[in-house]
């Protein structure tokens, strides 16, 4: 099985610099070759990897900055581009800002990359053009490297490694026969069916007023100043050790479920489309703008998208199944009774069902609508056409057979 392993480098000035000028590189070949992806189709034609590949060798012997860069971090540069074009579509790729952008590179040759142990904190890679690397050995690399991948966050460098761990799927779970709902919110980042809350705080109160008083900074500073670049600094080491926390607890909290559950149930969400701006356009201003960049802001900073990865990632070592199922009224159905109204809930916490006097946490009540729709799509199949018709039906909200 793949899985990722990340490590953090310790470069000297003259690596670091070879490291930027690598990834310059590269960002100036996909822009190019997006570019000329563009104008093809806009004539109608199709431009793919191998002559753009071609093309590539023929531009670095014009151009001689090109060969700074090995040719197979050019190469998986391009092949990148041509995954995205193919999945997105030409149009919808993105440019490969200087400044918005997160410099990285691939180096995709296992054979090329060498890795040895120093001691028990330290040991070292051996990279294309970039010579023998020194990194925190923070924990084994468990399996055979298939490719690393260099990357700057901020003012840090880190390595990657593409392992093969060996391990496999299994084919049944250790716990046959679990089952849990997930309901992801703003308050509680996840609340499971059997009334367990996972949640964190993921800045503290001094780092906040800290990159607040560094957002005003900001703003005061001259563009291309030396200050400007000290204070974008200094928010990335917030948001960087934010991002890390967030991913910590993603992934501790998706082992935890995973582990203990054969089944595991979400509801499936739109995120892009719920946390999308409400601004409109110059003809459309939009409406209640601030409230909704508020709450835009508290989606994202729950990490719902990022459990849902960490989820399906920890699910292939136990076996687990993860189901997405319709969330339309899982917060406003009684679970006990399925009574569906807008007036059950009292408030953020409280359910109250107005027809049959159940009461219990809303996010609980929810979850547990997500635990039943789950069980009845996984008893159902998809719940299509193509079902077997001596299959009772299973009500949507309470999972039993009306």
């Amino acid at each position: 099985m793949l899985t990722g392993r990340m490590y953090r480098l310790e470069l000297t000035a003259a690596q670091a610099a070879q490291c930027q000028e690598f990834a310059d590189i590269c960002r100036a070949v996909w822009n190019t070759g997006l570019e000329q992806r563009r104008q093809y189709r806009q004539r109608g034609e199709w431009m793919n990897y191998a002559p753009q590949c071609a093309e590539l060798a023929d531009a670095k012997r014009e151009h001689k900055w090109l060969r700074a860069a090995p040719s197979h971090v050019l190469q998986q540069t391009l092949k990148d581009l041509d995954r995205a074009c193919q999945e997105h579509g030409t149009f919808k790729v993105r440019w490969r800002s200087k400044t918005r952008w997160s410099a990285a590179f691939r180096f995709p040759d296992a054979k090329q990359v060498r890795v040895e142990r120093l001691g028990r904190k330290w040991g070292r890679v051996k990279l294309p053009k970039l010579g023998w690397v020194r990194f925190r050995w923070s924990r084994p690399l468990g399996g055979e490297i298939r490719s690393a991948t260099v990357s700057r966050r901020g003012d840090q460098w880190s390595v990657s490694f593409l392992v093969d761990d060996q391990a496999v799927t299994p084919k049944k779970h250790a716990m046959p026969g679990t089952a849990v709902g997930i309901d992801r919110g703003v308050k509680t980042a996840a609340v499971t069916s059997d009334g367990t809350f996972h949640d964190r705080q993921f800045i503290t109160v001094g780092e906040a007023v800290r990159y607040r008083r560094l957002q005003q900074k900001l703003a005061r500073s001259r563009r291309g100043s030396a200050n400007r670049r000290k204070t974008i600094t200094a928010m990335g080491r917030i948001t960087n050790r934010v991002t890390d926390r967030r991913s910590d607890f993603c992934a501790h909290t998706a082992h935890r479920i995973t582990a203990g559950n054969a089944l595991v149930v979400l509801e499936d969400l739109r995120i892009k489309n719920m946390s999308a701006s409400a601004s409109g356009t110059l003809t459309e201003p939009g409406r209640q703008v601030a409230q909704k960049r508020g709450l835009n802001r508290a989606i994202l900073d729950k990490g719902w998208h990022r459990l849902e990865l960490a989820l399906n990632n920890a699910a292939r070592y136990t076996g687990t199944r993860v189901v997405k199922v319709n969330p339309a009224y899982t917060s406003m159905s009684c679970h006990a009774c399925g009574h569906t109204a807008p007036e059950n809930r009292d408030s953020q916490a409280v359910f109250r069902c107005r027809a049959c006097g159940h009461q219990d946490h809303a996010d609980i009540n929810a979850a547990k609508n997500i635990k039943a729709a789950g069980l009845a799509v996984s008893a159902c199949g998809d719940l299509g056409a193509g079902r077997s018709v001596k299959q009772e039906p299973v009500s949507r909200v309470t999972g039993r057979i009306p």
